[in-house]
Parts: structure tokens; sequence; C-alpha cells
């Protein structure tokens, strides 16, 4: 992968000097170690690259990069996967290499920016400068997988790979933080695009290009969205699983496309297991990496061993107990380069740290539980669907009386949601309301920034429909955090990470299963717990779901008490105006063990870090 930095500047006095930029520019460093590249283009633009050479690893993929005719400048942070048949398409015959930058180019040159981008199959972030009429445009990837950051206060645009890129930037280094954004990310635990924390800054949508021109006005088009209105679908669980697996099987062969070496990431579970499968077809030299630890209860390194001994390929595993895996702390949270709080990022580190040894690129199994419903929070709400259209008082009435007759074996407390989007959205958050509102109570009176819709759809009667708007939340909701993490964990490796499920081959077949073939108690993801067994039947499928996790409730009241202690203490609370007290509170609260607080403890950490 990559990493990149862009000034388009309308103001002569906000002129930003090389080496300055320069500076900015090697933040993003680890992301493109083997070469850095500048330009200028006079009177408003600059850009400046930091490469990861993985297609045409010689001076022909360079970037930035112009096409031949002179009309457009870019740089391109990710990977194009059929990038090989655009070319066959444009039928052009004067390439200097082999770069799937080069593609782009020409593509630009016959087809224009909207064309060109939906002709695009891969992850991607890019930045084009068009000569001819002085417009610059920023293109993010149809579902997010490659970030892309930009401060806009109408003079001065920049926009880059990293957030602390934007942020350090003299324009926005003063800028004070949105209250409603920073609410946002205490609820969700990371910053949902379009949304940066401090004024003026941003993302680009999923999907999304934003073009600015020189008179300082700029236009959004979204060009992809997934659907949720699809109505045609294959119920046959055989026809399903056929489907599914020969996707997969193109998927995955069009993704191993690289100049340097590639293996991928393995646990215990279903979806990397499936992506291993698939490589084993077409590249049988292919490494898996595993990370253990010595917890019996998040270990899945013997289930990993098992599928990559019965797939008979190579496998490198790192296991680690929990004091060796917090000598690695400082390093992982390093590579946090804006808010995001899933302690996962310390594991997805490390299995980056491992394959980084081997190979430049690697594999993953992310998105298969966003799309084949692999999450409990879908059976949770869908479970409850004949009940959630009745009044309030009914449902508090309904949910009592099992609590008191069962335990809530029967109902949870999703039923007491005022809609099936809330509860989800309650679901995905792991800051009690109490503490939210005791902790920063200036907020309490702050709406969510009003354009966030990720969990605003209507109730439904019909289980199909409410699983289509979950997904399509989960999408644009989790799935995005997890992409966060994927991303700096690997990127702080220089590591380039690839996940097929994400596809927009796979994501377009996936929404053609009817979904109640993976849904009930039990069956999430059957129709891919179904595939892997019948490719590897060796392996018996998992009674119980594990997830590698660290035991970050006993660090914090322990190993990690004495930084977390004085990072949440000593930190200017001023500026989010949180309320010291609480924090003590809640740092007493789990050091006592009255209360498990690891996810806003670790939510604040990662937002003071």
């Amino acid at each position: 992968m990559c990493g990149f930095l862009a000034e388009y500047n309308l103001s002569a006095q906000r002129s930003f000097d090389k080496s300055d930029f320069l500076d900015l520019l090697a933040l993003s460093q680890k992301r493109g170690p083997d070469d850095v590249g500048h330009l200028v283009l006079p009177p408003l633009v600059q850009m400046g690259f930091n490469r990861l050479a993985i297609l045409d690893t010689s001076n022909a993929g360079h970037q930035p990069m112009q096409s031949a005719n002179k009309k457009f400048s870019i740089v391109f942070n990710g990977e194009i996967y059929n990038h090989l048949d655009l070319r066959k398409k444009l039928n052009y015959n004067n390439y200097k290499g082999h770069s799937d930058t080069e593609t782009i180019t020409v593509c630009l040159e016959r087809w224009g920016i909207e064309k060109t981008i939906k002709e695009l199959n891969g992850m991607f972030a890019l930045v084009i400068y068009n000569h001819q009429n002085q417009e610059l445009s920023l293109v993010r990837d149809f579902a997010g997988i490659k970030p892309l950051f930009y401060g806009w206060d109408g003079k001065t645009l920049v926009a880059a790979s990293q957030y602390d890129q934007i942020i350090n930037h003299p324009v926005y280094a003063s800028k004070s933080v949105n209250p409603q954004v920073l609410k946002l990310y205490l609820q969700q635990h990371f910053l949902p695009a379009p949304y940066g924390l401090h004024m003026d800054t941003f993302q680009v949508l999923p999907g999304e290009i934003i073009t600015f021109n020189k008179e300082g006005s700029k236009r959004h088009q979204r060009y992809w969205e997934l659907p949720t209105n699809e109505t045609s679908f294959i119920t046959d669980s055989k026809e399903a699983e056929h489907y599914i697996s020969s996707v997969l099987d193109q998927v995955v062969e069009g993704q191993l496309l690289s100049d340097v070496p590639i293996g991928g990431f393995l646990s215990g579970g279903v979806d990397s297991a499936l992506i291993g499968s698939s490589i084993k077809k077409y590249h049988k030299e292919a490494q898996l990496f595993t990370i253990g630890s010595d917890s019996k209860t998040h270990d899945e390194s013997e289930r990993a061993k098992q599928f990559a001994e019965a797939l008979n390929l190579q496998q490198s595993i790192w296991k680690l107990n929990a004091k060796e895996m917090l000598l690695y702390w400082d390093e992982a949270m390093n590579t946090l380069h804006e808010p995001m709080a899933d302690f996962s990022i310390l594991p997805t580190y490390l299995v980056s740290k491992l394959a980084k040894k081997q190979v430049t690129v690697a594999l993953s199994g992310d998105g298969g539980d966003e799309l084949f419903f692999g999450y409990e929070r879908f059976w949770s709400v869908g479970k409850n669907i004949k009940y959630q259209q009745h009044p309030s008082l009914l449902r508090k009435g309904i949910y009592g009386f099992d609590k008191y007759a069962s335990g809530n074996k029967k109902f949870n407390a999703v039923l007491l949601a005022s809609g099936q989007g809330e509860a989800q959205q309650g679901l995905n958050s792991r800051f009690r309301k109490e503490w939210l509102e005791a902790l920063a109570p200036d907020l309490n009176n702050i709406s969510l920034p009003e354009e966030y819709d990720v969990y605003s759809y209507s109730n439904s009667k019909d289980t199909r429909t409410l699983l289509q708007n979950m997904r399509h939340s989960e999408f644009y909701g989790m799935m995005q955090k997890t992409l966060r993490k994927v991303d700096l964990a690997s990127m702080g490796n220089s590591l380039e990470v690839r996940v097929p499920f994400i596809d927009k081959q796979m994501i377009e077949a996936s929404l053609k299963i009817d979904p109640l073939l993976s849904y009930g108690k039990n069956k999430s993801k059957q129709v891919l717990k179904n595939i892997l067994h019948n490719r590897i039947p060796s392996v018996q499928e998992e009674t119980v779901k594990k997830g590698f996790s660290v035991p970050l409730s006993a660090w914090f009241r322990a190993d990690l008490k004495p930084l977390i202690t004085e990072r949440l203490l000593d930190a200017n609370l001023l500026d989010f105006g949180f309320e010291r007290t609480t924090i003590e509170k809640m740092l007493k609260s789990h050091g006592s063990k009255e209360q498990d607080l690891k996810w806003p403890l670790f939510t604040l950490y990662a937002l003071l870090k």
C-alpha cells in the first residue's frame, strides 16, 4: 500500500514550501517505504507520495504520475485487481510499464473520471488533478477499504492517507474539536466517514467523488452504495453454496496478482480458512500467518493449525503470552493516527508484523461477518421482530415479565429500543449512557451530526427486509471501523492487506443470496460454514465462536494501570470538556472490579493518546 499528501491552494498567502510539505508527507512513510515522489503543479497544486511497490516495482510505477497527454496528474493508494482486463478494453500500446497506476491514467484519458472510477474493481484512494480546468477530485473506493482524509476551509484543500497529516498542516493545526463528532466517536468508538474530529476536517465517503474548483466550490457525487432493495434471491442452499464458492475462488485468484511475495492471515474462524482454501488452488507455495495466545478462551492457533495442515500449506505461528504481547503495546498504539478504539488492533498489528517478515501482501477474511450475517446482533434484533411494532408500554411489560419468568431467555433489552435501527446502533456502542452523560455534560444537549444516517432505517415486519437493512448499516458502520483497524495495523508494518470478501464481485454475489439461509439461532454465516465443511471436512465445525483478543480488563487493572491513569488524568481534558472526577470514578470502578469499563476507558485512551 502507499501513503500520499496533496495540497490544492487557492490562497497565495498560504503557500506551503517543499521542505515543510515533505516533512508532513513523511508522517506516512511506513505506508510506503520504497520510494518518495513530489510534484509541483503551479499555481495551485502539489502532490507527494510514499510508495510501497507491489505491481511493477521499477521506476515505471513511480508517483505522482501524469497521463501521457499531460491532462491528468494523480496519486493513488491501493490496488486495482482488474487493471489487466482494463488494458485489454483500452487497446492502448504505449505503456511504459505494467503498474495499475499507469492503467488508471490511460483510463482517465479515454473515459474521464466518472466512467473510469465505475470500471475499477479494487481498493483505492485517488487524488486526480485535471490540468485543463484546474479541478482537483478526491475519490474513494466503493467499500471504504482505503482511507482518504481531507481538510477544507474554502481556500486550502489538504488531502492525505492519514488524519494526522491533516491536523498537523498549519491551516488545520489550531482547529477546535467538533462537539457533534466527538459525541459520535464516544458512542461508536471510531470516526466514521464523512467526519473528522476537528472543524473543517473530513473523510471522503465510501463510493464518493468530491471535486473542487478554483472558484472555491465543491461538488459531491456518490457513484456506488450498497443496495438494500433486492427482491430476487437464491433460496436453495446448495445452489447458494456452489455460487458463492465459485465467486470466492475467482476473487481470490484475481487478488493474488502481485510482483512481490504474497500470503494470507489464518485464524481459527470460517472466513480466513475459506480464503486459505481458495489461495491453495492458485498459489500452492503461499505462506499463512497465525497469532496465538496462552488463553484457552481466545486462542485459535490450534484450530488454525488444523486448517493449514488439511490444506497442506506452510504456516507461521507466533504464540505469545499476555506479558509478551504487552511488549508491543506502544508499537501498536503508535499506529493510531486518528482516534480509533478497537483493542484487537494489537493482535492485528502482531499478525501483520509476523507476515511482513516473509511477504509484502496478505489476504484477510474481513467482511464475511457483515455480508453473510455472522454477528449475534442480527439474531438479537431479528428475534423480536413480531413484537417491535407494539406500543412502548406493552414492550416494556413483555420484557419485564420475561425477565421475571425466565431471566430474559426469550426477549432481550433490544425490545425496549424505539426502533430496530436504534437497537442495532445501541448494540454497537460500549459506552453506557450514564457514564457518557457524567463524563461530558456539555455534550448532553449536543445532537449527533444531522446527516449521520447509518442506522436510520424504518422498522420492518419482514425478516428479510430487516436483515438487508441491518447488513447495510453494518457495512457502513462497524465494518468501517474494522477496515480502519486493519489498515492502520498493517500499514504500521508496511504490509498491504487485501480483503476478498469485500471485492466488488463478492459483494454483488452476497446480495443475491437469501438472507434467511444464514439467519436463526446458531445459523449465522451458515452458507459459508457449509462451503468450508465441504472443502475441509476433516476440521470439525466450532461450537463456540472465538475471536483472538487481549486481556485488556486485567491489563488496565495491573500492567497498564499506571499508563492509563496518567494518560487519562494528565491529558488536557479541557479540550474535550470531560469531567476529571468522572474519569477517576471510572478508573476506580474498573480497578475494583465493580464494573468492566475497558471499552469506555480504551475509547478515552485512544482519543487522548
